[in-house]
């Protein structure tokens, strides 16, 4: 795959989506995909506003005006996912779910253990400490902005969606159409404010071996929160599984109707990162990204 050959404009599209027709099971037929995918709504919010604020104290350290602009464009559109799925968050609430609880996890992994002091440690604001705690912020941004660019080029080639819910996918692929336009600025950030090959590689590769699991386990418990509080007894069952049982039942079913990415699918993106050759510019088509928000329903809406 290949991204476009030239230099573009990251430019953040306000798109605003209607779910007052949207069922929150919005996958015909899937509630294991659909509650898991709906997860996602309940942390990014929390995540992206946190991209934000780390993005904007790199800001200074960065000299390439082409990634500056970058960072800035990020930025703006990162900040406009956020706002798009605390609309999402919305929609669940008026079905009676219940998110506070998953509120209380998300805000304590980008308030408390990520934040300016993690855990209260005040001696970050020693200046070369707290330097080193804003690269390994900008290197955790980039190790989940992995994932989200091949999450997004998966997205690009889904076809299962075509009988999704049309609202819910939309903001889905929009979101993660523009992932795949961006998906190349956290990794140059993070070797901008890295510039030593050796420490970028090594420090990389440690940042993702925490980022991983942690990132599957997140995903995995939030869905099975709403799983729990779904009116259907049969989905509750599931949902009741161990987190092992969840992410087991949920591969299966992803597997079997294409209507999720696979844990195989996701793990083999996570060794590619390993190789000292990496660059998230082969992880995906930025024209196909361009070419779907060209036709988004919510895109062409702003015009």
């Amino acid at each position: 795959m290949n991204a476009i050959p030239h230099h573009h404009k990251l430019v953040a599209r306000p798109v605003k989506f209607d779910f007052s027709n949207s069922p929150v099971q919005w996958i015909p037929n899937d509630p294991v995909c659909s509650h898991l995918i709906n997860g996602i709504n309940l942390i990014l919010p929390a995540g992206e506003f946190w991209f934000c604020r780390v993005y904007n104290k790199a800001l200074p350290y960065v000299k390439d005006p082409i990634l500056m602009d970058d960072v800035k464009g990020f930025i703006r559109q990162e900040a406009t996912h956020a706002r798009a799925h605390q609309g999402a968050q919305e929609f669940l609430k008026q079905h009676d779910y219940d998110l506070e609880p998953a509120f209380k996890k998300i805000n304590w992994i980008f308030g408390i253990l990520l934040g300016e002091s993690p855990l209260g440690i005040k001696q970050l604001e020693i200046k070369p400490l707290e330097h080193f705690w804003l690269i390994t912020r900008v290197g955790v941004v980039a190790a989940i902005e992995h994932f989200t660019g091949v999450l997004g080029q998966w997205c690009m080639d889904n076809k299962s969606w075509d009988k999704a819910d049309p609202v819910i996918a939309d903001m889905f692929r929009w979101h993660l159409a523009e992932e795949v336009e961006h998906r190349c600025v956290a990794f140059d950030l993070f070797k901008e404010i890295l510039p030593n090959p050796i420490l970028f590689y090594l420090y990389r590769q440690f940042l993702m071996a925490l980022v991983f699991p942690i990132f599957i386990y997140v995903l995995a418990d939030v869905g099975r929160h709403l799983g729990k509080q779904d009116p259907d007894p049969a989905v509750q069952k599931i949902a009741h599984k161990s987190l092992f049982g969840i992410l087991s039942t949920y591969n299966k079913q992803a597997k079997a109707t294409d209507n999720g990415p696979t844990l195989t699918f996701i793990t083999k993106a996570t060794i590619r990162w390993i190789s000292p050759k990496f660059h998230p510019e082969t992880e995906g088509n930025t024209q196909q990204a361009l070419d779907y928000l060209a036709r988004s329903p919510a895109v062409q809406a702003l015009k």
